[in-house]
């Protein structure tokens, strides 16, 4: 019997190289024909798993994205969320910090500097990390590391896509749809990368001055004419037929960018509409073409800065929101000096 088994093994393996060649001269999809074989070929060599239908496969099949696009949306689900933020309390400002899975140092070092600022101007300010799994032959060991961390903190948010640079609008709208579905009675968020500096003081009096908008806000450091890159040799470069448009819609800058709470689910309520690309930034700024909603400049230009001339001065770090910094040492002494009273 085994030896027929494998005799039968070898010739559908023959067949579905076959029908593979085949199928790639007619243009069909191969990958979802595989899938197909995949299961059959299964029941054929091992009878036990024989089934009728593709819904007992542990992952449904996604069509790959390309280089451009990425797999969104689909049935992402957090597998870590025990956080209390927007659950039992009700944050001003929710800080939402997208980070490798594997760079416990930059979130430790975040905690103890502008994410340990709880009561600012007498606002609660929470925050929040979020990853996705991480890769690599030693993921089971960082996935240990990051139970026990939030074991201890209680501040990281985990779906299960997989985390790297090129899935950052995953990461984006998972973001946004955990926002919409827990935050509606918090007031803004900003999402801020992890090798960021955040004055949260000037962040909050920016937030609560009567003249900033309470709905349909967006503001960072606004590109308003971001050129569409059609060099194939530089990064970010992208095809017309992906966007034909010379420019892409306003947007702020990824570094850092603030939003009112409202527009999570507007923003979702859209994404639908628009593929989305891998470049997070362009895509919000995408959705709020959409929405028919602008970003908003800062009042001073100096409360974004995304190539600073360092070091800064106390006088530069007393004026600004969000600056972008070399590392966790160049983080934690620039909000030493802001903390110490930064003034000019």
């Amino acid at each position: 019997m085994d030896t027929r088994r494998k005799h039968l093994k070898h010739i559908f393996i023959c067949i579905l190289a076959a029908a593979t060649v085949v199928l790639i001269y007619l243009g069909v999809d191969v990958d979802v024909f595989n899938i197909y074989l995949g299961v059959e070929r299964d029941a054929l060599v091992n009878p036990k798993s024989q089934t009728s239908s593709l819904s007992p496969l542990a992952e449904p099949h996604w069509e790959d994205p390309g280089p451009y696009h990425v797999a969104y949306p689909r049935n992402y689900k957090f597998i870590m969320d025990d956080t209390p933020t927007c659950k039992s309390t009700t944050p001003f400002l929710i800080l939402m910090v997208p980070i490798a899975p594997s760079d416990a140092a930059t979130r430790d070092a975040i905690r103890k500097t502008w994410g340990n600022e709880k009561l600012v101007l007498g606002k609660l300010v929470e925050t929040i990390f979020i990853v996705g799994l991480p890769g690599g032959a030693d993921a089971e060991q960082q996935q240990e590391k990051l139970k026990r961390e939030n074991q201890q903190h209680h501040d990281l948010i985990q779906s299960n896509f997989q985390d790297s640079y090129h899935n950052l609008t995953i990461k984006t709208m998972v973001m946004l749809e955990w926002l919409a579905e827990h935050c509606v009675k918090a007031s803004f968020v900003m999402k801020i990368d992890s090798d960021v500096l955040l004055h949260v003081q000037n962040l909050v009096k920016l937030l609560v001055d009567p003249s900033t908008a309470k709905q349909n806000y967006m503001t960072g450091l606004v590109w308003w004419h971001s050129p569409v890159l059609r060099n194939p040799f530089i990064k970010f470069y992208m095809p017309r037929n992906v966007i034909a448009e010379p420019e892409y819609p306003p947007y702020p800058l990824g570094m850092a960018y603030v939003m009112s709470l409202d527009l999570p689910g507007k923003i979702l309520g859209v994404s639908p509409q628009i593929k989305p690309i891998y470049i997070e930034d362009a895509y919000l700024g995408m959705c709020l073409k959409r929405l028919g909603i602008s970003p908003t400049d800062p009042p001073e230009t100096t409360m974004f800065i995304v190539t600073p001339a360092h070091p800064l001065s106390s006088c530069s770090l007393s004026k600004g929101i969000a600056v972008m910094t070399t590392g966790i040492s160049q983080m934690t002494s620039y909000w030493e000096t802001i903390r110490q009273g930064a003034q000019c």
